[in-house]
């Protein structure tokens, strides 16, 4: 029996985000009572060693889903070999105005405005010292809405400082398309100060915890080749543990005929699958084997996840791929990798 079969006609009938609340409420309770096992299926071993840490297997659950870490124990039932919670700011913050998440069911795609809107940084760690998980756990880190584009670095540094040693790795998110500016971080002087003023950062906490914590950088899918080659300078130059291929999509290829694809924000999900590949693929190449690429993007299937690995990903990563597919697509995705 597949319960989620079941749900999601439901699920679907009921406002996006309303379903959202619904769901991680849901899963937060049936873990509390010990149901999710029953219903789970189990998820084989396929051991990755990535950024010095050891992954269980190289299937993960991409930042998005659980913005303020409320259900880390629950969603680590679902046999992901890592979870990235967040995207998490050093303060509060409520978002964009309502609506801001729309399904596009034809596609398997989302669009999503949210803009970062989170609990703030304390109220993650009130969580993450509660959650009894011991797997590998990131962080996406963003900048406040009202912190100036020139001062963003000063955000990330706070949530480093915060969040060091606390959890596996962290991730700096440059590239959502819904914070204003944003995206201005990936370019070539931008891009270069921050990501010293991060593995300075770094380097000094490393001394003072004596350990290594990851930091890894997603980036955007809506990159042309010479951005790709730029960027992909600074990853090596700055020794960047890792990078996120992709960020959702400002493009509406495929889409613009379907009700709600026209709205404001990033694309996620079956549309975008192609263009984050050949992102990857480029930074493949570009990154020299120097800097480990995570793939997300338009993974729906086992077969995407093994597209993605072979594009030169050593581990893949979603989240709208879960709401279209359910838990099952963890086993799936492993399974296809396996073979």
């Amino acid at each position: 029996m597949n319960p989620y079969a079941l749900a999601k006609p439901l699920l679907f009938r009921l406002d996006p985000e309303t379903a959202h609340n619904l769901t991680m409420a849901g899963l937060r309770h049936a873990h509390a009572l010990g149901l999710l096992k029953a219903f789970l299926p189990k998820v084989p071993a396929l051991p990755k060693r990535v950024m010095g840490l050891v992954f269980p297997n190289p299937v993960g659950l991409a930042a998005g889903l659980d913005k303020n870490g409320e259900a880390i124990d629950a969603l680590a039932e679902f046999g992901f070999g890592f979870i990235e919670v967040g995207a998490v700011t050093p303060r509060p913050q409520p978002g964009n105005p309502k609506p801001r998440l729309f399904r596009l069911p034809a596609a398997e795609a989302i669009i999503n405005r949210m803009g970062f809107n989170n609990l703030g940084v304390d109220h993650m760690l009130a969580n993450l010292e509660r959650a009894a998980f011991k797997g590998i756990l990131g962080v996406n880190l963003g900048k406040n809405l009202d912190t100036p584009i020139e001062k963003a670095a000063d955000d990330y540094l706070i949530l480093l400082d915060k969040l060091y040693g606390k959890v596996s790795f962290v991730t700096v998110n440059i590239s959502s398309p819904n914070t204003r500016n944003l995206r201005a971080l990936q370019g070539g002087d931008e891009l270069d100060a921050l990501l010293s003023a991060i593995k300075a950062r770094q380097a000094a906490l490393a001394d003072r915890h004596g350990k290594y914590m990851p930091v890894a950088v997603k980036i955007a899918p809506d990159l042309d080749a010479g951005q790709i080659v730029d960027m992909a300078v600074l990853f090596r130059k700055h020794r960047v543990d890792a990078v996120i291929a992709t960020n959702t999509t400002l493009s509406r290829e495929g889409v613009e005929h379907l009700p709600h694809g026209g709205e404001t924000g990033g694309l996620s999900g079956s549309p975008m699958r192609e263009r984050s590949t050949r992102v990857i693929s480029a930074f493949h190449i570009a990154l020299a084997g120097e800097v480990p690429l995570i793939g997300a993007g338009g993974i729906l299937r086992g077969e995407d996840a093994r597209e993605k690995i072979a594009a030169g990903a050593e581990l893949v990563q979603f989240y709208t791929g879960l709401i279209y597919r359910g838990p099952a697509l963890v086993k799936e995705c492993v399974e296809a990798l396996a073979a």
